[in-house]
């Protein structure tokens, strides 16, 4: 499994717990992932910044570019990810996310299902009515799904997620010029994307409960009490 990790110093302005920070997401990473296959793409970043990564990960981890938006450096991700392997596994990481310590294992046995993309992250939109603020396809505060079972998960089929996943190079190929398409303007469209793939039947599917959380207030992935884990 490769892990390109995205961190910037400019990020959106977000609420986040007190408990999320660059600091703490990516030791949390290191904790769950190891650093032994880890591309860090590290944007206009700070000295303070810079030396805080070095506490986790070696220099050779890290490549510094000064792009400053974020669909600017998933496609230099993306250019990366199709190096590798057909059949390797990208995960392709912002740098406000929380794991479980068996994220790794579980993200792995997401692709034993056979889905296109896999996100750990259970986004709690897909619980609110569009009237609640949630996902415009979730009537009645639930999606239309199908639940599936591996050896130590529950999964689902879900319309969006983040710029936050995984898939394999073979699939990231096939899916190019969707994934550049969302991703042509300074701000990454990932829902439009996301219902894109679903429409040429390249499925997304998350655990339940998600073994990972994006570092927001107001949209943690549900049932996990995350500040033990940060």
């Amino acid at each position: 499994m490769k892990i390109i990790y995205r961190i910037s110093d400019a990020g959106y302005s977000k609420v986040k717990p007190d408990y999320v920070s660059n600091e703490n997401c990516l030791s949390n990473f290191v904790d769950a992932f190891g650093w032994e296959d880890l591309h860090i793409i590290a944007d206009n970043v700070s000295e303070e910044t810079n030396a805080m990564m070095l506490k986790y990960v070696p220099q050779a981890c890290i490549e510094y570019v000064e792009v400053g938006n974020g669909a600017g450096t998933f496609n230099l991700a993306l250019d990366l990810a199709l190096l590798y392997e057909d059949d390797d596994i990208v995960y392709f990481l912002e740098n406000d996310y929380i794991h479980t310590p068996d994220a790794k294992k579980i993200l792995a046995e997401g692709f034993e299902i056979g889905a296109s993309f896999v996100s750990l992250y259970d986004h709690p939109d897909k619980y609110l009515s569009p009237d609640r603020g949630g996902n415009p396809y979730c009537q009645g505060g639930a999606e239309d799904t199908r639940v599936y079972l591996t050896g130590n998960s529950h999964w689902k089929i879900t319309n969006s997620t983040t710029m936050t996943f995984a898939a394999k190079v073979k699939t990231l190929k096939k899916t190019e010029s969707i994934l550049r398409e969302f991703t042509n303007e300074t701000h990454p469209h990932d829902f439009q994307m996301f219902l894109k793939l679903r429409e040429d039947n390249e499925l997304l599917i998350t655990p339940i409960p998600g073994r990972s959380t994006h570092g927001e207030s107001a949209w943690l992935s549900p049932l996990i009490k995350w500040n033990k884990y940060a």
